[in-house]
């Protein structure tokens, strides 16, 4: 593999190592992937993260073929689908964390309780309907929850976070968890939170893109 190809790898499994270290994800349950020619890099199943090496990711060819010494991730559907449907990401990130996987077994989508819900494109993140992992039904309900948006939960399972590089996926996943966190508190008190309008939320989108917010993690 050439140089690229190798940072490439080496770059999901240290997001992996990060995403069990912060408590994002436990075990081998989350899966990532990196866009790479006409397919991606995706972890393989099963697999330790700390036991992996960067000959261990897995190419996936579009058609779904893989190419390596491990078998891909049993969600490599759901990455395959979304990389070519949606040009303008590069990376997909899966995970368990647990505030968003508490919502999604609620079946709540987060809504406009703070202005940071606008990283993920929009005045919500939306909770896809179960399926079961790895299908196809899973895989289509997961576009669709994120159509125009950079992140969804997914039904009695956890969350997809998708960026236009690895870093900044990773770092859209730790403000998703964290509003998780938030609405999971206030919903605590026993009311649901005050909201934010669709013309508030309008206004702080207009103000992201006026920063880049979150293209400084895409270098």
């Amino acid at each position: 593999m050439d140089s690229e190809e190798y940072e490439k790898r080496a770059a999901i499994i240290s997001s992996c190592l990060e995403m069990n270290r912060t408590g994002i994800n436990q075990g081998t349950s989350g899966n990532i992937s990196v866009r790479h020619g006409d397919g991606l890099l995706i972890t393989p199943t099963s697999m330790p993260y700390d036991r992996l090496e960067p000959e261990d990711i897995v190419f996936l060819a579009p058609d779904g073929t893989p190419q390596g010494r491990n078998r891909p991730s049993s969600e490599w559907r759901f990455h395959r689908d979304i990389l070519a449907s949606r040009t303008d990401l590069n990376a997909v990130v899966h995970a368990h964390p647990t505030y968003c996987t508490t919502l999604a077994i609620l079946g709540k989508k987060i809504p406009p309780l703070h202005y940071m819900v606008a990283v993920c494109g929009g005045s919500d993140i939306r909770c896809a309907p179960y399926a079961l992992f790895g299908s196809a039904e899973l895989s289509a309900h997961a576009l669709t929850a994120l159509e125009d948006r950079t992140a969804c939960l997914l039904k009695h399972h956890g969350v997809i976070v998708v960026g236009s590089s690895l870093a900044t996926a990773m770092w859209r996943m730790v403000e998703v968890e964290t509003l998780a966190r938030q609405y999971h508190a206030c919903l605590a008190t026993g009311t649901e939170p005050p909201l934010l309008s669709d013309n508030q939320i309008e206004e702080v989108l207009a103000k992201f893109n006026g920063y880049g917010l979150g293209q400084q993690h895409d270098a």
